[in-house]
């Protein structure tokens, strides 16, 4: 997922960030409200973590209903010290989808922006797919790793988006024949290895770290690697 977090306390959000990156997102952060409101409104995320006070003249209040008179329709989550039982409220009919109060675990704070995104995927379906640093548009057609973008072929495309459907489960070369070449027989070719082999080459080659594993015997997995 590709998360926004809009947080002035340094500590705070270098602690937030930093978790939700281990967890496997993708995070943006802005130290202020009117940053973090031109963030919000021109880019696409997943969920964005709201602080209630910030600096730039934007408060976290104010930054929600101007995304919500815009229609942008996010899932919010607010992380504020403002505790009492009037601000939970004032933050709620703003527009927030939920709302936690500081101190607070990191644990509890991932379950509930994790929840919150699978609230919002049931009642549409997925313009976004992401695992790891790896992005793709589905609207836009576009594939970025780590902020670059990649270039596709439209078969290396559709293959690569069969791969991000299926993240961390096995694809097998049976469900790749049909899934991405509508083949409901083995045409004893090469064709899947010759598109995986490209395809490594443009999503993993470049990058530190790769995303496309073999596993022996079954098929391919699209996961992080594990540290």
């Amino acid at each position: 997922m590709r998360i926004l977090v809009v947080e002035d306390d340094k500590d705070v959000a270098s602690f937030v960030v930093k978790g939700l990156r281990e967890a496997g997102h993708v995070v943006e952060h802005s130290g202020n409200g009117r940053d973090g409101l031109f963030m919000a409104a021109s880019e696409n995320f997943d969920a964005i973590v709201l602080d209630r006070m910030l600096p730039g003249g934007v408060d976290g209040l104010r930054l929600l209903e101007t995304l919500r008179a815009q229609n942008n329709h996010t899932p919010v989550l607010f992380l504020s010290a403002m505790a009492q039982v009037d601000d939970r409220v004032k933050g709620l009919k703003a527009g927030g989808d939920d709302y936690m109060t500081k101190p607070f675990a990191f644990a509890e704070l991932l379950a509930r922006v994790e929840a919150l995104t699978r609230r919002g995927k049931s009642d549409q379906p997925a313009t976004r797919l992401v695992t790891a640093d790896l992005e793709m548009d589905l609207l836009s057609r576009t594939v970025r790793r780590a902020g670059q973008k990649i270039d596709l072929q439209p078969r290396e495309f559709r293959l690569l988006e069969f791969l991000l459907r299926h993240s961390g489960q096995v694809v097998t070369r049976t469900m790749l024949l049909e899934g991405v070449w509508d083949y409901h027989f083995d045409p004893q070719t090469n064709v899947i290895d010759v598109h995986v082999s490209r395809l490594r080459q443009k999503v993993d080659k470049p990058f530190p770290s790769p995303l496309i594993h073999t596993v022996r015997n079954a098929g391919y997995m699209l996961r992080q690697e594990e540290v």
